[in-house]
């Protein structure tokens, strides 16, 4: 007769919580770093090589990843199975909404881009007219929304954004307030609600450059999403610093210059309408256009030795280096990354916008930091986006 005690419930619930982080570990490891072979995922998380055989069995069983060839042997034994992601087993519907355009795409494990398209947004756009224009960018990347193997909707908003429900209590640039935009797109898209996340493009494009770009291995991130405002996302011991409302980072509206123009925001001299596009397009004579064909424009101008261009952009630089200097002063991070339309123009500003971050900030804290361009460019909230879509997925596998 055995006579040995049942296992005990609680022992099993703790055991099915162990395994679940387990798959959600080695399929981050594949997600985030490309393909590995089985002694390269037990070295990295600490698991015994036939632990890391039987999840990656079960990976695999769900479709998640696959097998494919052998590693180069270094040592004594057999070489080890590789193992990757499928791309197509998860796929999140990343949407970036700007002030000037908007775009989607169809991003799955690994960061797989399957497909991706970007259109300009009229300026002035209403809440139902852009929902609309979502949903025509949606259907033609050719993934549908219902698809078992699209987790869900990502969208990243220019504005105040309570990411619970995906409200956008306030979009000055957009000229949104008080839109319910998580419903309306779960509508438009045919999904159910809580299938759909919002977040602020700063925010998200934070995320995306500390997972995929610029950002990757900093525990400490500032990321300065630059258009026609300025925001900025926050990254803190490895985690997102959302505020308790969602809505920290709001440093567009921080004040830089007490002399300056009226923002949006009723305030005066704030960040954006100092280092913003319209700033930028104003100082440097450049008239009739806007956004990234406007900035690439000044960038040419400089490039050619334009003087006035050339001053200009010097006074963008000294603005924004004036305001990241704030934020080293603030927030202490390693690296500072600069997106949007920063990002082009980042070797014509460098000079005087680091002169300013010196100049605002303690040298003790400056002399720590690195201000760098985005790696992602206008692809950071997109995966940023996916990112936050695909987390789920991440952090359990048995839930596909």
């Amino acid at each position: 007769m055995d006579v040995r005690a049942p296992r005990s419930p609680r022992a099993g619930t703790r055991a099915s919580v162990v395994r679940r982080h387990n798959l959600g570990a080695l399929l981050e490891c594949l997600h985030l770093d490309g393909a590995a072979s089985r002694s390269q995922l037990g070295s990295v998380t600490g698991l015994n090589r036939s632990t890391v055989a039987d999840l990656v069995q079960e990976l695999a069983e769900r479709g998640l990843v696959v097998e494919d060839g052998l590693s180069p042997s270094s040592g004594p034994g057999r070489p080890s199975p590789v193992v990757h992601v499928r791309p197509s087993a998860a796929v999140a519907l990343a949407v970036e909404l700007g002030v000037d355009s908007a775009a989607a795409a169809a991003i799955g494990l690994g960061g797989h881009v399957h497909d991706q398209v970007r259109v300009e947004l009229p300026r002035g756009s209403s809440p139902q007219e852009t929902v609309r224009l979502v949903a025509e960018l949606a259907a033609s990347l050719g993934v549908a929304p219902a698809d078992p193997r699209v987790t869900g909707v990502g969208v990243a908003v220019p504005g105040l954004t309570r990411r619970v429900d995906g409200f956008v209590h306030l979009a000055p640039n957009l000229g949104w307030k008080g839109v319910g935009l998580g419903s309306m797109l779960a509508d438009a898209l045919g999904v159910p609600t809580e299938r759909v996340h919002v977040g602020n493009e700063a925010d998200l494009g934070a995320l995306g450059e500390h997972r995929r770009g610029a950002g990757r291995g900093y525990e400490h991130l500032v990321f300065v999403s630059g258009e026609v405002g300025i925001g900025a996302g926050l990254v803190i011991e490895g985690r997102p610093m959302l505020g308790a409302a969602g809505y920290a980072g709001e440093a567009g509206h921080m004040l830089v210059n007490p002399k300056g123009r009226q923002c949006t925001c009723g305030a005066f001299g704030c960040w954006e309408t100092e280092a913003g596009e319209a700033a930028l397009l104003r100082a440097a004579g450049v008239r009739g256009a806007r956004g990234v064909a406007a900035v690439d424009a000044v960038v040419e101008k400089v490039t050619a030795g334009d003087e006035s261009a050339a001053a200009a952009v010097a006074e963008i630089g000294h603005w924004l280096g004036v305001g990241v200097g704030n934020l080293v002063n603030l927030l202490n991070p390693e690296v500072v990354v600069l997106g949007g339309i920063f990002q082009p123009l980042f070797p014509c500003v460098e000079e005087p916008m680091l002169s300013a971050v010196r100049a605002r900030s303690l040298a003790e804290v400056s002399e720590l930091v690195s201000v760098v361009p985005s790696d992602l460019g206008t692809s950071a909230q997109l995966h940023g986006a996916a990112e936050m879509v695909l987390a789920t997925v991440l952090a359990d596998p048995c839930s596909r």
